[in-house]
């Protein structure tokens, strides 16, 4: 016999929409048979949340559960007799294409049949009730999804297990970390499918925005007198550009169109100074200075 509907969430009777979501959302994960092979309790548990769910996210259904639901908790709501008949308490002096109507939206008839006796009180009604409402469809399926930094960047393609079938999923170019993405009907039952995605780090690149940073180290001869540097960029190609002498760390140089989606590519300079110094090095380095003083720490804070 089902129980309350509240109580399967649980959550109290005049819980929000945002608070009905977010304990579905987490009984959803920790019955999902994915995570749970075999094990038949936690199987109906999923099935109770999912039913639950669909009444109870719906404002319509919501509203005719609280009025016309259980009576009592766990109750079922054809349970307890009444001037109506033994079974149909509550719905006394109701329309009987009205009460059909009722049963329908909440699948009276297509999960285990109208209860006794009610197909000679509504005649047709219930029938037709059932006939008007179809199939109900399944409850949405939340998922999260890790998604290579390559993959976010370029775009492809990703298999995911749901229940028993396995979903190829499309992956857009430039997709970001907490993107969600839709695929619908392809769920347990015909669900939607909601897809939060996680895009793993790469070593090399961080993004802001379209725009991908890559590190350029270079060494202080390199930084000063300028030079060319062989980049690799994320599309696995090549190319050359030209650093400009006096280049100093935190300069970024532009590559464009090598980002994500249309973005740029930017190289920050790093200037590596060598661990050790042979004397010779020193010396040379001492003369340097000598023949161009500079202080580099003027303006605020250093004045």
């Amino acid at each position: 016999m089902p129980r309350d509907y509240y109580e399967v969430l649980g959550v109290a009777r005049t819980a929000s929409p945002g608070e009905i979501k977010k304990a579905y959302n987490a009984l959803s994960k920790q019955y999902h048979p994915d995570r749970n092979p075999g094990d038949k309790d936690a199987e109906e548990k999923f099935k109770e949340v999912q039913e639950a769910y669909e009444v109870l996210s719906d404002k319509e259904k919501r509203a005719q559960y609280d009025r016309f639901g259980f009576v009592g908790r766990g109750a079922h709501p054809f349970e307890g007799g009444g001037a109506g008949g033994p079974g149909f308490a509550g719905f006394e002096g109701i329309d009987p294409a009205e009460l059909a109507s009722i049963l329908g939206r909440f699948g009276i008839g297509g999960m285990g049949g109208v209860p006794p006796g009610m197909e000679d009180i509504l005649g047709g009604g219930a029938r037709a009730g059932r006939s008007r409402r179809g199939r109900r469809k399944a409850a949405p399926v939340e998922l999260e999804a890790n998604v290579p930094f390559e993959t976010a960047v370029q775009g492809g393609k990703l298999s995911l297990g749901v229940g028993d079938t396995t979903v190829e999923v499309t992956i857009p170019a430039g997709i970001a970390d907490g993107q969600r993405l839709r695929v619908a009907g392809q769920g347990p039952g015909g669900a939607d499918i909601f897809i939060t995605i996680r895009v793993e780090p790469d070593p090399n690149y961080r993004r802001e925005g379209n725009d991908l940073i890559l590190t350029l180290p270079l060494t202080i001869a390199e930084a000063a007198l300028g030079t060319k540097v062989d980049v690799p960029t994320p599309a696995g190609t090549r190319g050359t550009v030209k650093v400009p002498p006096g280049t100093s760390t935190g300069k970024r140089i532009r590559i464009k169109g090598q980002g994500v989606a249309g973005g740029d590519l930017y190289l920050e300079v790093k200037v590596v100074v060598p661990a050790k110094l042979d004397e010779k090095s020193r010396e040379l380095l001492e003369e340097f200075a000598r023949l161009n003083p500079q202080n580099p720490r003027t303006g605020p804070p250093w004045e």
